[in-house]
This record gives structure tokens, sequence and C-alpha cells, in this order.
């Protein structure tokens, strides 16, 4: 059976509006759009092609303008090199463009969509969807085969800031689950849960 994978992750300073967004700074003016740009990489692309059953869900938080959604959709992704340059240049685009309503997701291109709304939006969006939660946390139960439940499984991350308050408040409810007892990047947690998964198909 081929597990449908979900990703969603915080972005709390990339902007979700307006032309802040700088391909030549990244980590800085882009509010480390670098992080999440690599977390799509390590979602979707593979060496010679495309992880057609892994989605990812950006929030972008930052910025003054309300909280904005981003999916890429492996199943239909095209036109997106896998460098982070190229990938942040579609989210530059992207945000000064008018934000749709929650729960409305705009196509803007080949697999990619947003939305306005936050994480509580897409947890909701999620479990209605029959999506199987996890928390990724070093001190959650490893990830293992009784870890994952059901067709669709799907992993909260942050980006290099931790969950605030409210974050905290809405995933409180989803099981945690850890690949390992140190704090990983999220790129790197995504390519292991991915190679987790895999191993599991394959037996």
């Amino acid at each position: 059976m081929i597990v449908q994978r979900r990703f969603a992750i915080i972005g709390h300073k990339t902007p979700s509006t307006g032309t802040a967004i700088s391909l030549n700074d990244l980590p800085g003016l882009s509010g480390r759009l670098d992080v999440l740009a690599r977390a799509i990489n390590s979602t979707l692309f593979l060496s010679h092609g495309i992880r057609k059953n892994s989605q990812i869900t950006l929030h972008l938080m930052g910025g003054e303008g309300p909280p904005r959604r981003v999916v890429f959709d492996g199943a239909e992704l095209g036109g997106v090199r896998s460098d982070e340059r190229s990938i942040s240049g579609h989210i530059r685009t992207l945000v000064k463009s008018r934000l749709p309503p929650i729960g409305i997701w705009e196509k803007v291109s080949s697999g990619i969509y947003h939305s306005g709304g936050d994480l509580e939006t897409t947890m909701k969006e999620w479990k209605e969807e029959g999506v199987d939660i996890s928390v990724l946390d070093k001190e959650g139960r490893i990830m293992d085969k009784e870890t994952l439940k059901g067709d669709i499984i799907g992993f909260i991350l942050s980006d290099d800031l931790p969950f605030d308050e409210h974050e905290r408040e809405i995933i409180s409810e989803y099981k945690k689950v850890s690949i390992g007892k140190k704090w990983l990047q999220g790129h790197s947690c995504i390519a292991i849960i991915h190679h987790i998964i895999d191993a599991i198909e394959v037996n």
C-alpha cells in the first residue's frame, strides 16, 4: 500500500503578503524562507522525479497581513525546479496576489494552491479528510509501523522557531512521534520520515 504523506510547517517570520521577499536574502529579509524552501525540496523531490504521494502546507505567518497557507502537491506539481531560489521565487510571486478567503483553495499553477487560514484551519481540514496526524517531537514515541495508521498520514513541524503558545494548544490533542533524541532541521526530519515510511511500505 502506498501511504499518502502530508507535512504542515509553520513559517513564523515569512511574510504572507507584500513585496518583502528577497531572493538574495532568504534567511533575513524573507523571514527564513530558506527553511521552508528546503522543507518543500525534501517533501517532494527525488533524485530523478517527484514524490507523487506527498504534499506540504506552508503557513506564512509573518508581516502585517493575515496568515496565508500555501500547498505544494506532488501529484500535480510541474514547472518547479528543486533549488531554493526557484522554489522561493514561486512563493514571492504568490504573496503579491490577493489572499483567498479561509477554506477556499485557489490554484496558482500546476500543483500550487493558496488560501487564507492558519494551522488550526489546516488541522480541521485534515481531520475531516481522515488524516492520521502526528506532531514531530524528540520527546515523542519513536516512529515505527505502530505509530503510523491509515492511508494518509500527516506531520506537523515548525521552522527555526519553536511552536508558540497558541500553536502548542492546537497540537496538544495529537500524538507525538520522534525520529531520534536530537533536534534536527526540518528538511532533514522530512527526509528521514520518508525513509522510514518507504522501508515500511517495502516490508
